[in-house]
């Protein structure tokens, strides 16, 4: 018996692993998207291991260096190396990207299937919970939710995921609505599962693929807006090392001809949001049960 488990066991585990291997070969823009993304994650990781300087450390004597062998992104107004600080500033805005849709995720997922699967007042009232959110201009709410709370990591992550909820609560329970009377839920209540079995086991893991898309966009999105903040003052405050705040620096010295200080920083945030936004149909594909034939 245990023989025929870890058999199964392992056909399964080659099973995924194939099927992964099938949607990347398939899809070359996929695999190029994985790729930018494992390169993200490794250089956010390893950041404080591979900056050639210390990322605060300023030195009048170099300050405003062009792009040289010895500073491969130049130096910046107090000459800290911006090359060091692009690297570094990796890991803080993946921290507060993941960790704002991760929270987004799951309460909109839970909000929303709730709603989805037993409707009634419950449904009434996050619908109403949602439309508010909605109501104001997401980018304007976060920015007041800030304000008011004080411009700490913790805040804007809150923030992000305030004005990200709406989407996952949305798509969730109209998923969770579509299936709710399907075949293999009405399969599962018969043997004898309980609702929440039902919805936990058996209809999100069917609505899980399309939020793989959101997940995806909201990824960068949740980049975009942690830099936008930092850019008008509201987000991380130097000199701590973030894309936006080096993007708002640099733009001061564009026009006298420093242009690196911009453009390296704004450059890595555009490679982040590209990655995250050709990742959604792969990681759809992925989870999908009824791709995996």
């Amino acid at each position: 018996m245990a023989l025929a488990e870890n058999s199964a066991s392992e056909k399964a585990h080659r099973g995924f692993g194939g099927h992964v291997l099938y949607v990347l070969s398939e899809n070359p823009i996929t695999a190029v998207a994985f790729g930018l993304f494992a390169l993200i994650v490794i250089v956010a990781i390893l950041g404080p291991l591979i900056t050639p300087y210390d990322p605060l450390e300023s030195n009048a004597a170099r300050a405003l260096q062009a792009p040289s062998a010895d500073h491969w992104f130049g130096t910046d107004s107090v000459g800290r190396d911006v090359f060091s600080r692009v690297i570094i500033a990796t890991r803080l805005d993946m921290m507060i990207s993941v960790a704002a849709v991760a929270l987004s995720f799951v309460v909109g997922s839970i909000v929303g299937s709730i709603a989805g699967y037993w409707g009634g007042w419950m449904d009434a009232v996050t619908g109403r919970f949602v439309d508010t959110i909605m109501a104001f201009p997401l980018f304007v709410l976060a920015m007041g939710i800030v304000a008011a709370m004080g411009n700490t990591v913790e805040n804007i992550i809150y923030a992000t995921a305030i004005i990200n909820l709406p989407f996952y609560a949305r798509v969730a329970r109209a998923e969770v609505r579509i299936r709710r009377e399907a075949g293999f839920a009405q399969a599962a209540r018969l043997a004898g599962n309980t609702d929440i079995q039902v919805l936990a086991l058996h209809i999100f893991p069917n609505a899980l693929p399309p939020m793989m898309v959101q997940i995806s966009l909201n990824m960068g999105w949740a980049i975009l807006n942690a830099a936008g903040l930092s850019f008008i003052g509201l987000g991380v405050r130097p000199p701590t090392a973030e894309w936006g705040i080096m993007v708002a620096e640099g733009a001061n010295f564009v026009v006298s001809g420093e242009w690196w200080l911009a453009f390296f920083p704004g450059l890595a945030l555009m490679i982040a949001v590209f990655a995250f936004n050709l990742l959604g149909d792969g990681l759809r594909d992925i989870v999908d049960p009824r791709q995996r034939t």
